[in-house]
């Protein structure tokens, strides 16, 4: 097959494509996150209520991306990714006229989740179809890493703005942004070449999802993402909370350079990526998650420094292990299926950043930040348990 490869002169165009994408996706997707203390003062609500503006927007996407993965086999991959981004940015630029009703901020919220559904699967998908196997791990890496920088620069527009101006000022800003790169998007990303086209069709629907269920790999790979995605959302949404109390009493604009710290995902999803082409995936995938409960449970600890270095360490596993899990999903998917596989997953992944992202408010109020990382940490163990699994279970027929 005509596989993009390395040596190609496509390669670097159509990964910078991809990178972009990942970038506006996370930036547009998690541009609230940063000023929920904020949503909770100006709309006079809990901090659990607040992080509803995220929750509803990442469950929305889980709940879409199934339908987008079946219902995109006839059409070109491309079409839905792009469109998906653009019609996402203006979404986000919609969200700036809002002024004090919090319920059309979650619903404006919600259906930009939805429509984001048509990139993140997608991608997958085609990263997995178009380039050649032996570089899935690297640019699957590549592609993790948008996500960080996307989850960075978003968080950190949206944090410095809203601390000078206003947050309707921020999120309109990163709205013209990601617009401008979904524009770039449409002019980079080459046409799919080799989705493999497949009638749409009830019957279809049930025989796919059977099949990737009935592969107890993948069921594990779709447990350990809900369960880390869920640690790690929950952990950045409330953060921000205790750091803007004593004794630290940290800006808007503090809390948004905290982000900086998604730079390290940008190299450890890479490099961690790379790994796990030359040695065993669960190995590197374990590590990941080791350095992942490291840092949650250097966050107990009251000096500063040693919280952001908590969270440094947090990122790097999470990434990390995300990169090769969500690459290890599309090798162990049928050639047919590998959308509707790469969909399960995310809907795992996304489902963990909303039911868990929104409960850890509740944890916080009760039970203080030793609360949430005693909760955080429990859920990585079960990460950890399900990685060591998924070599040794048996597929059933």
């Amino acid at each position: 097959m005509n596989y993009i490869e390395p040596a190609g002169k496509s390669f670097r165009k159509t990964i910078l494509a991809l990178f972009l994408g990942s970038f506006v996706t996370f930036a547009d997707l998690y541009s609230t996150q940063p000023v929920i203390p904020v949503f909770a003062k100006q709309f006079g609500v809990s901090p659990a209520m607040a992080s509803l503006t995220l929750s509803f927007a990442t469950g929305t996407l889980a709940l879409c991306l199934l339908l987008v993965s079946f219902f995109s086999e006839n059409i070109d991959r491309k079409k839905i990714m792009g469109t998906a981004l653009t019609l996402s940015a203006l979404l986000s630029i919609c969200v700036s006229f809002i002024q004090d009703d919090l319920y059309i901020l979650i619903a404006i919220r919600a259906i930009q989740g939805a429509v984001l559904a048509g990139f993140p699967a997608i991608a997958m998908a085609y990263i997995n179809e178009e380039f050649h196997p032996k570089s899935l791990g690297y640019v699957m890496g590549i592609y993790v890493s948008g996500s960080s920088i996307g989850g960075l620069a978003g968080r950190l527009i949206v944090g410095v703005l809203t601390d000078h101006f206003s947050w309707n000022i921020a999120i309109g800003s990163l709205g013209a942004l990601s617009l401008i790169i979904s524009l770039a998007f449409w002019w980079m990303l080459p046409p799919s070449q080799h989705a493999v086209r497949v009638r749409v069709s009830l019957s279809r629907i049930k025989t796919s999802l059977i099949n990737n269920l009935r592969n107890n790999r993948l069921v594990l790979l779709f447990g350990m993402a809900f369960l880390l995605m869920g640690s790690f959302v929950t952990v950045y949404n409330f953060v921000g909370i205790p750091l803007m109390g004593p004794p630290y009493h940290l800006s808007q604009t503090l809390i948004g350079f905290i982000f900086i710290i998604y730079l390290v995902g940008t190299f450890s999803s890479t490099w961690m990526g790379k790994l796990a082409d030359q040695y065993s995936r669960r190995v590197v995938l374990l590590i990941g998650i080791a350095i992942m409960l490291m840092g949650a449970l250097l966050t107990l600890l009251d000096p500063l420094l040693l919280k952001i270095m908590g969270l440094a360490l947090f990122t790097f596993g999470f990434f990390g292990a995300h990169s090769i899990a969500s690459s290890w999903v599309g090798s162990l998917a049928d050639k047919s299926e590998k959308a509707q596989a790469s969909a399960l997953y995310l809907l795992f992944y996304y489902a963990g950043s909303s039911i868990v992202g929104a409960s850890g408010g509740l944890f916080l109020m009760k039970f203080g930040w030793g609360g949430v990382i005693s909760a955080v940490s429990i859920l990585i163990l079960l990460a950890a348990a399900c990685a060591m699994m998924v070599e040794k279970v048996k597929i059933i027929k």
